[in-house]
């Protein structure tokens, strides 16, 4: 659907606007960290080194057909690298990509909303509702697609609006209980067990009232996307009582790692597999627990912008992220989960079972971020701001 604008008044605009500005103010870390406002919960760091350049022959170069050899990418600062679009490269050497580096999905829907031009861009799941209600994307013809056969139907379902796919997905990853088993005087086994006695002064918790909001929901058994205003009453109480056991609420992954290794925390809470990966590494006793609820997930995608004067290359090179070898590097060096299914069986069987990577039945039982109204994002804003001040 190419859907014409929900904001009908310039006030409504302006209010969704400055609601917007609210969760993507100035970094506090480098483009390759992700810097979580109240309202948001966005995507881990993105790859900061270049995976091993692929061995396979390169595919003839193309001449290029779209209206011009250039492309403007809104992407995540890492994934820049051509070693995660080599086919593209091989196959439009003359074409420039020039990538403009996002800190907070929220900038897509601004910059796209304020007049910049762009062919591609790459924010997650909780975005992409108001992105499609706004006419700022149009529909990808995935027949172009020669790697969409692999793609996963249920993460694929998720880019679906009004039976057409606005955008593709690429990465994702799950957030939970990162658990240091060496100190913690019992497991938890669910996000309700965050609240226990036990921990107090020992949660690092992602800063971000979105993801706050959804575990203290699950924690309560309610759905976190529709909620009475009672329940939400019920959800802003909750986190109150969580203070507690809040030793520090963190906004970078360098961050929760930090704390988990040294101690101070026992328990990380939103920890991305990235965290459980390097714990790992570096010989740290933890457990990535699968709560009973489920564990949330974050889920991210490339769509093509109705601005776009160069649809078929932006197409192209969508089709080259999605590539098999593209993917399997994006979980070989940095455990993200990919799309493709057809990558599959070039990841790493030590890595996808330690992440559940290959685990449908787990990625099934994944819940994913969704659309959230304005009026949900700024009081869950309100809310979040409370309870970090109330400490």
């Amino acid at each position: 659907m190419k859907g014409e604008r929900v904001f009908s008044t310039i006030f409504a605009l302006l209010v969704i606007f400055s609601l917007l500005l609210v969760s993507c103010g100035p970094a506090s870390t480098p483009p390759s960290q992700p810097t979580s406002a109240l309202m948001t919960t966005e995507v881990p760091p993105a790859p900061t080194k270049a995976p091993p350049a692929p061995t396979e022959a390169a595919p003839a170069p193309t001449q290029a057909s779209s209206a011009s050899s250039h492309l403007v990418a809104l992407d995540w600062a890492g994934y820049e690298l051509p070693e995660f679009w080599p086919d593209f490269k091989a196959k439009y050497p003359d074409v420039a990509v020039d990538f403009s580096f996002l800190t907070e999905s929220a900038e897509v829907y601004t910059k796209l909303n304020s007049g910049f031009e762009a062919d591609l861009v790459h924010p997650c799941s909780n975005f992409w509702k108001l992105l499609v209600d706004s006419n700022l994307v149009q529909p990808i013809d995935t027949s172009k697609l020669t790697n969409w056969k692999g793609v996963n139907p249920s993460l694929a379902k998720q880019g679906e609006f009004n039976g057409k796919q606005y955008w593709i997905p690429w990465d994702w990853g799950f957030e939970s209980l990162l658990v240091r088993t060496d100190l913690v005087p019992k497991m938890p086994t669910s996000w309700a067990d965050i609240w226990d006695p036990a921990y107090k002064g020992k949660i690092a918790i992602n800063d971000s009232g979105e993801a706050a909001h959804i575990w203290a929901s699950l924690a309560l058994g309610l759905d976190p996307w529709n909620e009475t205003p009672e329940q939400e009453a019920q959800v802003k109480q909750k986190l109150m009582d969580l203070a507690p056991n809040v030793l520090a609420y963190w906004s970078g992954q360098t961050e929760l790692d930090q704390m988990l290794a040294s101690g101070d925390a026992w328990i990380g809470v939103g920890a991305w597999n990235a965290s459980y990966v390097n714990a790992l590494k570096n010989g740290v006793k933890v457990d990535y627990i699968v709560p009973k609820e489920g564990r949330t997930g974050y889920l991210c995608g490339f769509g093509i912008p109705t601005s776009s004067k160069n649809v078929d290359l932006a197409t192209a090179l969508i089709d080259a992220y999605l590539a098999p070898k593209s993917m399997a590097k994006l979980a070989n060096d940095y455990g993200y989960g990919v799309s493709n299914n057809d990558a599959l069986p070039l990841i790493d069987p030590k890595t996808a079972e330690q992440l559940g990577l290959n685990d449908q039945a787990l990625i099934a039982s994944t819940i994913f971020y969704k659309g959230i109204t304005p009026a949900q994002r700024e009081l869950w804003a309100n809310t979040w701001s409370e309870v970090k001040t109330s400490k």
